[in-house]
């Protein structure tokens, strides 16, 4: 059985769900004369009114934090790290593509999802995939069979992967065990979901903006003190992106389909662009202005935060160590923790421990 969903996840995820997502995304930038040039000026302005509270829904910010706190998780840290031992460093390049084609998939969905929302009985807007294909294409059959869909991805197998995360990740610094660290997860989730949307979207706007920024910080920190290195991090990403490093290593290593096929995967993965999440949370805020365009440039900046920033932060410390092709059989979140701990020390896994547990 394992065999046969290893088969799958090779076909489905290996090949045919890229370059779906792939070309959604370039089809988004074309159609809409590359929005993500066009409105990155808007970014700031955007942020700033996305504060202003609205009656009847989330704000802006509420919505993004919301969406980021789903987008932000295990993939940012373990998912960088296997993208790099798969791919090498050419992986982090097209991670960044990845996020760049992303944005206008992101403004187009979130976009949809203001446009073809409505209220419920509560008097709270509800919205998403689901609904635009049932009102905007008027096939309910289908927006039925993708609200199951994402019910099980998203209450099963994501959530399963960022439990594997956190308790191999505290099993390793802590040696806490896995069963434990699970039921802590478990009662954790239960008291975000009892909490419902408004709940949870007034403590992720003070919470992720706080995990985010700590964790690029600390990056940051550890960038400056190997300053020297970094030149040739740089250029390792840039040369092993286009096959120049194998080529003139004699064809040995990583090879560009790997660094392609590993950013982009990872990339989609952790943005979550076009999967049909981060819609749900965008169609709960009140958009400011009051345009379903606004809450899309909203949303494409959470595809930026997520890959272009908090996933390069990650990315820097695995190259700066220099050990992801020793270690490259080792799990995600603990090539992470090799690679902390050859940085700072023995503290620097527990380090990403608390991190993984406070991001998933």
């Amino acid at each position: 059985m394992p065999e046969f969903f290893s088969f799958i996840n090779e076909i489905l995820w290996g090949s045919v769900m890229i370059y779906l997502l792939l070309g959604a995304g370039c089809w988004f930038t074309w159609r809409t004369g590359f929005i993500q040039f066009r409105y990155i000026r808007q970014f700031s302005r955007s942020l700033k009114g996305s504060f202003s509270p609205q009656p009847g829904g989330l704000t802006s910010f509420q919505a993004l934090c919301t969406s980021l706190a789903a987008r932000i998780g295990s993939g940012n840290l373990a998912g960088v790290a296997l993208a790099i031992a798969a791919g090498g460093p050419g992986a982090v390049f097209w991670m960044w593509v990845s996020a760049i084609i992303g944005m206008a998939t992101s403004f187009a969905e979130c976009s949809l999802a203001q446009l073809y929302k409505e209220r419920d009985p509560t008097g709270q807007f509800r919205g998403g995939p689901a609904w635009y294909m049932a009102r905007g294409l008027g096939m309910r059959w289908m927006g039925v069979v993708f609200a199951l869909f994402l019910l099980v991805a998203y209450g099963l197998i994501f959530n399963s992967v960022q439990a594997n995360a956190v308790s191999r990740a505290l099993h390793f610094a802590f040696n806490i065990p896995p069963l434990i660290s699970g039921i802590a997860l478990a009662f954790c989730a239960l008291l975000i979901i009892i909490r419902g949307i408004k709940g949870v979207a007034r403590l992720m706007q003070w919470l992720i903006p706080i995990i985010a920024l700590l964790w690029v910080a600390g990056s940051v920190f550890i960038c400056l003190w190997h300053i020297e290195q970094m030149p040739g991090v740089i250029a390792s990403i840039v040369k092993s992106a286009f096959g120049w490093q194998e080529a003139a290593a004699g064809a040995a290593g990583y090879t560009l389909t790997q660094a392609i096929t590993s950013g982009f995967q990872r990339g989609m993965f952790s943005n979550e662009a076009g999967m049909g999440s981060t819609p749900n949370a965008a169609a709960a805020a009140t958009s400011y202005p009051p345009h379903p365009v606004a809450q899309g440039i909203v949303q494409m900046i959470g595809v930026f935060s997520d890959t272009i920033i908090i996933c390069t932060a990650s990315a820097m410390i695995i190259l700066l160590a220099g050990n992801h092709a020793s270690h490259s059989s080792t799990e995600g979140i603990q090539l992470l923790q090799h690679a902390m701990v050859s940085l700072t020390g023995e503290w620097g896994a527990s380090v990403v421990a608390l991190s993984v547990m406070r991001f998933a």
